[in-house]
């Protein structure tokens, strides 16, 4: 028999799990298209509910498969694609000047280049909308948990509480409050990278409006580089 990480249709029955270790359900059924390609899973959730997720919401990871966290893919896509055209774009000003470009294609690409560009920062504007609430629900459960566990103690310590169920309580506490704060971790460093891209693709095109190139006749410039993505670290890790 194959090994399940070479084979996912063997995982079909097995507990779903998110990158955090937390169960979604269970898997129900991969969709696959006529040519052998899994176009999608099919995941029965805790509340019975059937949910579809698409194949690339996936990872293998020590023979399991896992969910990874939608927004993660959102960013990346967007972190990829908005230097892209913005590299595109600038690429076809650099041809323009050295006349390799006709000038009425030069003024349909750019319309073209400059539409999907404010498309895409746009979409980066409610991405980062949407981490915003994503990490105040974050805070909501850390908060919430946090609360839990000054009760259970209270309790524990006025022994109301048996020392098994204490102790069985403080292990799910303790773990909720691990899992929740790498999500946190994780979704805050996504804000900074792609909010960071956008500031740092801003501060290109000041620096260009501002700074106008010098003629070169017999040298011309190099084509310009993409936005300067900066990472920075994100809050460390709240051990629990």
């Amino acid at each position: 028999m194959s090994k399940p990480s070479s084979n996912p249709l063997l995982f079909i029955g097995k507990p779903l799990k998110d990158e955090y270790g937390r169960k979604i359900g269970e898997i129900a059924s991969f969709l696959v298209s006529p040519n052998g390609r899994i176009d999608g899973v099919l995941v029965r959730h805790g509340d019975g509910e059937f949910l579809r997720y698409a194949s690339d919401h996936f990872k293998l990871y020590n023979d399991n498969i896992v969910l990874l966290l939608p927004i993660k893919l959102k960013v990346k896509s967007l972190c990829d694609e908005i230097p892209l055209i913005w590299r595109k774009d600038q690429a076809l000003n650099e041809l323009s000047g050295k006349k390799k470009v006709p000038s009425d294609m030069v003024d349909i690409l750019h319309k073209n280049f400059e539409g999907a560009l404010n498309q895409l920062k746009a979409d980066a504007q409610t991405t980062l909308e949407e981490i915003d609430t994503q990490i105040e629900n974050c805070d909501t459960q850390i908060k919430d948990l946090n609360s839990a566990l000054i009760n259970l103690e209270i309790e524990h310590e006025i022994g109301r509480i048996d020392v098994e169920s204490y102790r069985k309580s403080m292990a799910i506490i303790l773990e909720g409050l691990k899992q929740t704060n790498t999500q946190k971790n994780d979704i805050q460093a996504l804000r900074n990278n792609l909010s960071n891209m956008l500031l740092g693709e801003k501060s290109t095109i000041a620096e260009k409006q501002v700074e106008p190139q010098k003629e070169t006749p017999s040298s011309p410039p190099p084509l310009p580089e993409p936005p300067v993505v900066v990472h920075v670290k994100g809050p460390e890790k709240t051990s629990s």
